[in-house]
């Protein structure tokens, strides 16, 4: 969700921020160079398992992680953005992976060499059942 109180600028870079991590949850995206090109080279993640990745991590594995071909389905909810800087967005949802919640929490980040919005660093944090 876009905060309409937002300038435009924020809002485009909200939209764009968004439509990145939702990119990176579609199979074809995630087996092609398209998802590589998406993830910053200095990304870090802490995945709801409590596993540390980095980019090359993240690069190597990507195309048969959650969502990847012939995986379970990411399903996205609750999608949050605020803009924190000219070239930094904080965004937060949920997910829910073969039946497991979980809350997330990335920041984009824009390059200024033209190379777009790209994923920074990400967490999930697994939600109990119940």
């Amino acid at each position: 969700m876009i905060d309409t109180t937002e300038s435009p600028e924020a809002q485009a870079a909200i939209a764009a921020a968004t439509d990145g991590e939702l990119r990176l949850h579609d199979p074809a995206v995630r087996a092609s160079g398209e998802g590589i090109r998406l993830i910053h080279p200095e990304f870090v993640e802490i995945g709801a398992s409590g596993r540390r990745w980095t980019y090359e991590d993240m690069v190597a594995a990507l195309p048969t992680l959650h969502g990847g071909a012939g995986g379970p389905r990411i399903e996205v909810s609750a999608v949050r953005g605020v803009l924190l800087a000219p070239d930094l967005v904080h965004l937060t949802y949920e997910s829910v992976i073969a039946g497991r919640r979980a809350r997330r929490s990335s920041l984009w980040r824009k390059g200024g060499d033209g190379t777009g919005w790209r994923l920074y660093f990400h967490q999930g944090t697994s939600v109990p059942e119940g």
